[in-house]
């Protein structure tokens, strides 16, 4: 495996590696959504990389191993000497939205023979992230790791853009698939947050819409937990997201609020939150998010037979919102893991895509820290 990565920057390219020709690369570009959408950025990737296989999406921050930029554009061309790949696109924008059929039609394009990993790149502002993973698991009649996220917009939340080969554009999701004898993927995933507070029962929810807690409206209940804080919602949110326990699932996972409807009074989260599920306000500090990022890296190196090459992390903007100033300390954590030789890429999400630890299908997460580490 050969990698380049390269940076931009107040309109200026900067080299973070050495400048080497790369055959028919796999190229990663992560960056500002303003920056990925100037109508130009596919022609200047193309340029570099003139048959590299070109992604995009847009994040809430860039990730290599030296930094964490938000005003940015990261790229990361990856060559692979003795794997392969295909890349697999859906658009659901100005479509009736299933995104259970979405996840399983993308997964469905897929030749299966020999498929050993696919990483998904999506849409983030609309999509139901936990049944487009859902659908994609029900595509899968093997052990296949499915990892990845949704796409950012900073703290903005207004809309996201992904693409292959062309300009980033609204309601794409991109799906890569690797194939190889010796390619290997591994995963972890780690939160950091801590439950706190009475639990609660949803009484009414419709999808990722959370109408009632305990019979009362959801949006209430929120804001008197928040107290003054609840002035600065939907992004106040972010740092108090919601750690929920379904029928059904062996272990909890947590929610994060997207956004609130004042005329309704409910609460619009990142993916589905049934109806009897039991939820708690969650809260966390750097220290430890911090280490829930080292015990990830851990893990997923635990589980590997041979050093990984490239790895691809995928973290919360709650979890950047929370680090503030700090917010390299968890890629830093990483990094003193899986060592200075790993190639690091990555982007804050509005949802991170993996199983869960010890599992196999793939679930939609928030506010962890999801890394993928990669070799062949």
């Amino acid at each position: 495996m050969k990698t380049v990565q390269l940076t931009k920057n107040n309109a200026k390219w900067k080299y973070l590696s050495r400048d080497i020709v790369l055959k028919q690369p796999l190229v990663l570009v992560f960056g500002n959504r303003y920056l990925l959408e100037n109508g130009v950025i596919y022609d200047e990737i193309r340029e570099k990389f003139p048959d590299g296989h070109i992604v995009f999406g847009s994040t809430s921050g860039d990730i290599t191993a030296g930094y964490v930029d938000d005003e940015c554009i990261t790229v990361t061309a990856i060559e692979f000497e003795r794997s392969s790949f295909e890349i697999k696109t859906s658009n659901v924008l100005n479509k009736d939205l299933d995104s259970f059929q979405t996840g399983k039609d993308l997964v469905n394009q897929f030749s299966k023979k020999g498929l050993k990993h696919i990483f998904v790149i999506s849409e983030g502002s609309f999509i139901n992230g936990s049944e487009l993973t859902k659908g994609m698991n029900n595509a899968i009649d093997q052990e296949l790791l499915i990892t990845g996220g949704l796409c950012g917009d900073a703290a903005r939340f207004e809309k996201t853009v992904a693409a292959y080969n062309e300009n980033p554009k609204p309601g794409e999701i991109v799906a890569i698939g690797f194939y190889g004898d010796t390619f290997e993927a591994s995963f972890a995933i780690h939160g950091g947050w801590t439950p706190f507070g009475p639990e609660r029962i949803v009484t009414k929810s419709e999808g990722n819409i959370l109408h009632e807690l305990d019979g009362k409206p959801a949006l209430d209940l929120y804001k008197s937990y928040l107290g003054e804080k609840a002035k600065d919602l939907p992004s106040a949110a972010l740092l108090y997201p919601l750690d929920v326990k379904s029928e059904g699932e062996e272990q909890s996972y947590v929610r994060t609020i997207l956004n609130i409807d004042d005329d309704n009074n409910t609460m619009i989260l990142a993916g589905d939150i049934p109806e009897k599920s039991r939820v708690q306000l969650m809260m966390t500090n750097v220290d430890n998010i911090a280490n829930a990022s080292e015990l990830a890296a851990k893990q997923a190196l635990e589980k590997r037979k041979t050093k990984p090459q490239l790895a691809l992390l995928v973290s919360c903007i709650g979890r950047k919102l929370v680090l503030d100033q700090r917010v390299e300390e968890e890629i830093e954590e990483v990094v003193s893991i899986v060592g200075e030789d790993t190639t690091v890429c990555g982007f804050y999400s509005y949802g991170e895509i993996a199983p869960f630890n010890l599992e196999i299908n793939c679930q939609l997460h928030n506010q962890t820290m999801t890394i993928t580490l990669i070799s062949e």
